[in-house]
């Protein structure tokens, strides 16, 4: 039984996005490509380590309303599907930030193992309060609009978020937060991630 409709938060295959920055791009090695093209590349690399959460991902997309294809491209985007090049017993090489949606002990409570449905859960509700903060912030965007705010939110603040949508990724990691996290999970959505 769902809770919430999944995909109360706009449908993320009608969000335009530009894709990963050249800083992005690069992380797997491969400098000649950039956009939705890389974030597509780097979504592929870690396929294999996203779908040993997938249904926990689903489970949590229908508990919550969120696309799962959403919360899986964040998961790519924030820890690489929980590469161990990334996380070192769950958390950041800095210590600052936990588990596999890179949740900050600075600002919450932790909760769950790094890799536990409750942490999975913990960074959906994050993303869904900072949606929501969006949705309040900027009234008059579109649902998809403020979905993709609510994904630069989650990465950078909700006080960070540009008012000007086009630059809603200004101050992100990188500048391109959502619009990599967006691109990545349009390839989820086509791999199986989705209720």
């Amino acid at each position: 039984m769902l809770l919430f409709p999944v995909g109360q938060y706009g449908n993320v295959m009608k969000i335009k996005t530009t894709g990963a920055s050249a800083a992005t791009a690069c992380e797997d090695g491969d400098k000649k490509i950039s956009g939705r093209r890389a974030s597509r590349q780097l979504a592929k690399t870690d396929l294999q380590r996203m779908n040993s959460y997938k249904d926990t991902i689903i489970k949590v997309g229908r508990d919550t309303g969120v696309d799962p294809a959403v919360i899986a491209a964040v998961i790519s985007r924030a820890s690489r599907g929980g590469s161990e090049y990334v996380l070192v017993n769950g958390w950041s090489a800095n210590g600052d930030m936990f588990g596999l949606m890179q949740i900050a002990k600075q600002w919450h409570t932790l909760r769950g193992d790094w890799d536990s449905e409750e942490h999975i859960k913990q960074g959906t509700g994050i993303l869904t309060y900072s949606i929501g903060i969006i949705q309040n912030k900027f009234p008059k965007w579109t649902k998809e609009e403020q979905l993709k705010g609510g994904l630069a939110a989650y990465n950078a603040g909700a006080q960070n978020v540009h008012d000007e949508y086009e630059k809603v990724d200004e101050n992100t990691s990188a500048k391109d937060y959502s619009n990599d996290v967006v691109a990545r999970a349009k390839y989820y959505r086509k791999h199986g991630f989705h209720v």
